[in-house]
């Protein structure tokens, strides 16, 4: 039988280039996928940018078909820090671009499966990011309307190609929305809220973005005690929390940001920022100075009228005594009044895994508006599946 596709290691400049505009040339008539920003997805792949690069590696390949015409583009990589978290060495497959053909998705697959197993593991989730859950993470199944800023959208029919394949559900990931009013959300937060608010112990404000260095400090102190102990989650250092907060700083609105205190020591913050994506689609992939100048005049015309939450943690101790909804009444007390820009919010995912967090969404009357599946395949196919394990 005449061989239909040909796999290709990316490996030179040219190769790279076509790997980021593979997707532009595959959604030309998809009128709701945002091109991401051609900047965004490099660093992924570049050392110099990309910390999973020190404790880990990671090949990407092409697929062209018999006439020289790309038609798949995948890559694959092992973070050694997290891989052995797990019961079984878990690698990850990202970046996943195909047509709907499952011929072309399995030999990508298959080189995935084939080089991760070569490292010793014995497992790989995928579509998922080489670095932070935050972007690039999930295979979108449903609410196919526009993408939040670094989130993947994909056409409906990848849901099949990965679970003809073997691919199985680990975890769902739900995006959830609402407007920013005050109307449908439980009154048992606001009581709760204005309980913790009460005792002089407690203070919530919003970041000082005057003193970065001491807000990195206080996110790396609350995020490394709500989330790092969580399995794939890796512990942040200083310097990564400063990283972090100078990435967001071009777009940083103060309003948007809290912290909250316990006896002035830092407990839970609340992060969120304008959801870029509403600029992002009008640059075509490029920022240069060209692009910056067009992302200074739509930010200047107030284009961003969507809040997107990046993340939400409360450190285990204060966990369950209020602290919750009184960081969101702190919030909903600016975003309520009738001068805030932002009419709309979207929330980082919550999985599935994680019962408690979707709760105090719903209490807000937050409804999900996507859901992406994070998906595993053992490579022993006769070996139990188990889901992700629920935080409780």
């Amino acid at each position: 039988m005449k061989q239909k596709y040909f796999i290709y290691e990316v490996n030179d400049k040219r190769a790279a280039k076509e790997f980021i505009h593979f997707p532009v040339s595959l959604y030309r008539n998809e009128p709701t996928w945002i091109r991401p920003l051609d900047r965004d997805v490099e660093k992924v792949f570049d050392p110099d940018q990309n910390k999973s690069f020190r404790n880990g590696e990671c090949v990407r390949w092409l697929l062209k078909d018999e006439n020289g015409m790309i038609v798949g583009r995948v890559a694959a990589f092992v973070d050694r820090k997290t891989a052995y978290r797990n019961e079984q060495p878990t690698g990850g497959m990202g970046f996943f671009e195909c047509i709907n053909d499952k011929d072309a998705a399995y030999l990508l697959f298959d080189s995935c499966r084939d080089w991760l197993k070569e490292r010793g593991m014995e497992a790989m989730d995928g579509p998922v990011n080489f670095g932070d859950r935050d972007r690039w993470w999930g295979l979108l199944v449903d609410g196919f309307h526009e993408p939040n800023y670094c989130m993947p959208y994909n056409f409906g029919y990848y849901k099949d190609l990965f679970e003809s394949y073997g691919f199985r559900n680990y975890f769902n990931q739900y995006t959830y929305g609402r407007p920013i009013t005050g109307e449908g959300i439980d009154k048992s937060l606001w009581n709760k809220a204005e309980r913790v608010m009460s005792k002089p112990d407690y203070s919530f404000r919003n970041i000082d973005k005057k003193n970065l260095e001491k807000a990195a400090e206080e996110f790396r102190i609350i995020y490394n005690q709500a989330w790092g102990k969580h399995s794939g989650v890796k512990k942040i250092t200083r310097i990564h929390a400063m990283s972090l907060l100078k990435s967001i700083k071009p777009v940083m609105d103060s309003r948007l940001i809290w912290f909250g205190y316990y006896k002035g020591q830092p407990i839970a913050f609340l992060i969120s920022v304008p959801e870029m994506n509403q600029i992002v689609k009008k640059l075509n992939g490029k920022l240069g100075l060209v692009g910056k100048l067009k992302f200074l005049y739509y930010k200047w015309r107030n284009t961003c009228t969507k809040a997107f939450g990046v993340v939400f943690g409360v450190v285990p101790e204060h966990q369950g005594r209020g602290v919750e909804s009184a960081i969101i009444k702190a919030f909903s007390d600016v975003a309520f009044r009738p001068d805030f820009p932002y009419r709309d919010m979207e929330m980082n995912w919550i999985g599935d895994f994680n019962p408690g967090m979707m709760k105090v969404a719903e209490k807000i009357d937050a409804r999900i508006v996507k859901t992406h599946v994070t998906y595993r395949y053992l490579f022993d196919r006769n070996r139990e599946f188990k889901r992700a394990g629920s935080l409780g």
